[in-house]
C-alpha cells in the first residue's frame, strides 16, 4: 500500500474519465472551444478588410470621370453601392454608418485634368475606426498614376507622364488623426457590459441552487417574471453605474470626443443592460452550478468579443461571420455608442440598431420565462 500502484493510478484515471462524460455541458466545451477558436481566427479575422460599401458624387459625366469610378470599381477595396445626388446626401450615409467612403469627383475635373491645373477627386472616409480604412486609403495612392492611363492620349499624351494627372485629398471624418482609442474606449463599454453582468446573473441564481435557497424561493407564491425582476433590478443599477464611470473615463483620461446622441445612447445601454441580464438569467436555467455557468458565459463571450467589431473591422469578416455578428447584441451596442459619442447620431439614424436591441431582449427573456423551473425536480 506505501508503493506506487500504476493501477490505483489507472483507477482514478478511469473515474475521472467516466466523471467527465457525466457533465456533457464542460466535455462540449472541451471539444468545442478549441474549433471555434480555430474557424474564428482562422477565417472569420481579417485586420485588412476589402469590399467596403462606397457612395460616388459624379458631378460631371465625362469619359475621365467615368475611368475613375471604373478603377474603384474594379478595386478589391471599394465596393461602390450608392450613386449620390449632393454632397449633404453622402455626407448623411457617412454618419448614419451606411457606407465607409464617400468619393467626389468635381465638375471641372476634366477641364483641369486637360488644361494640367492641378484637378483634383475628394475622399471622404469614416475614420471612427482606423484600422478599417488603413488598407482602402493606401490603395488610393496608385490611383491617379493608373485610372487614367488608357484616356491620356493625342493631346491630352504629356499628362500621363512626371506629375500625375489629378491628386486624391481625404479627408478623414470623425477621428482625422486616426486616435485608436476613440474606437477602443467606447467598445469597452458593450464588452465590459457582456462580461460583468451576464456572468453576475448567471453565477447568482445558479449559486442559490447549489446553495438549496431555491427551494425557498420556489415555495413563495412569486411569478416567474416577478423572480426575474426582483433578481435583476439591483444589476441594472450596477450597469448604469458601470456605464458612467466608463464614459467619464473615456471624456477626461482618454478624451474620447463627445459628439453628442445621449438619448440614443442611454436608450440603446438601458436594452443591452436588460438584455444582458436576461441572457444571464437564461443561462442559469441550464446551468446545473456556478462552473457550469461560468463556462457557458465564456462560451458566448468569445464570439462576442471577436465577430463584433470590437477587436477587429466587422466588414473585413467573410459574410458568414457577419450573419453571426449580427445576432449578437454587442456588435449592435458597439455601434449605438460609437455613432452616438462620434457622429452625435440621433435615435433616428441609429433605429436599426436599438430595434435589434429590443428585439434581442423580448426573444431571451421569452426563452428564460419559459425555461424557468418551478421545481427543482
Amino acid at each position: 500500500m506505501n508503493g506506487f500502484s500504476l493501477g490505483r493510478v489507472l483507477a482514478v484515471l478511469i473515474k475521472e474519465f467516466k466523471q467527465l462524460t457525466r457533465d456533457r455541458l464542460t466535455y462540449a466545451m472541451i471539444l468545442a472551444l478549441p474549433v471555434v477558436q480555430l474557424l474564428l481566427f482562422g477565417f472569420a479575422i481579417n485586420s485588412d478588410p476589402r469590399h467596403l460599401p462606397t457612395a460616388v458624387l459624379a458631378q460631371e459625366d465625362s469619359v475621365f470621370a467615368r475611368s475613375i469610378v471604373g478603377a474603384l470599381r474594379h478595386s478589391d477595396y471599394f465596393d461602390l453601392r450608392y450613386q449620390a445626388h449632393s454632397v449633404g446626401e453622402l455626407d448623411e450615409l457617412i454618419r448614419q454608418g451606411q457606407v465607409q467612403f464617400a468619393v467626389v469627383i468635381p465638375g471641372d475635373f476634366s477641364w483641369r485634368v486637360v488644361r494640367g491645373d492641378k484637378a483634383q477627386i475628394l475622399v471622404k472616409a469614416d475614420a471612427t475606426d482606423p484600422a478599417a480604412t488603413g488598407g482602402a486609403l493606401a490603395a488610393l495612392a496608385a490611383l491617379p498614376a493608373q485610372a487614367l492611363a488608357h484616356d491620356l492620349k493625342g493631346a491630352t499624351a504629356p499628362r500621363a507622364v512626371g506629375v500625375p494627372p489629378f491628386e486624391v485629398i481625404v479627408h478623414r471624418q470623425y477621428n482625422p488623426e486616426a486616435v485608436t482609442a476613440y474606437n477602443i474606449v467606447p467598445g469597452l463599454l458593450g464588452i465590459v457590459l457582456t462580461l460583468t453582468l451576464v456572468m453576475m446573473t448567471a453565477l447568482s441564481v445558479t449559486r442559490e441552487t447549489e446553495r438549496g435557497t431555491m427551494e425557498s424561493l420556489l415555495a413563495t407564491p412569486l411569478q416567474p417574471l416577478e423572480v426575474m425582476a426582483g433578481k435583476l433590478a439591483p444589476y441594472v443599477l450596477i450597469g448604469l453605474i458601470q456605464t458612467s464611470i466608463i464614459l467619464l473615463l473615456a471624456r477626461f483620461v482618454f478624451h474620447v470626443p463627445m459628439e453628442g446622441g445621449w438619448a440614443g445612447l442611454g436608450l440603446g445601454v438601458s436594452l443591452f443592460i436588460v438584455g444582458s441580464l436576461a441572457l444571464g438569467f437564461l443561462i442559469s436555467t441550464a446551468a446545473r452550478s456556478q462552473l457550469q455557468a461560468m463556462q457557458m458565459t465564456v462560451f458566448y463571450f468569445l464570439p462576442s468579443i471577436l465577430l463584433s467589431g470590437f477587436m477587429f473591422p466587422f466588414r473585413g469578416m467573410p459574410a458568414w461571420a457577419q450573419a453571426i455578428g449580427e445576432v449578437l447584441p454587442v456588435t449592435h451596442v458597439l455601434r449605438v455608442v460609437r455613432g452616438a459619442l462620434l457622429k452625435g447620431q440621433s435615435i433616428a439614424d441609429m433605429w436599426r440598431e436599438l430595434a435589434a436591441l429590443a428585439a434581442f431582449v423580448c426573444v431571451v427573456t421569452a426563452l428564460a420565462m419559459a425555461r424557468y423551473r418551478r421545481t427543482l425536480d
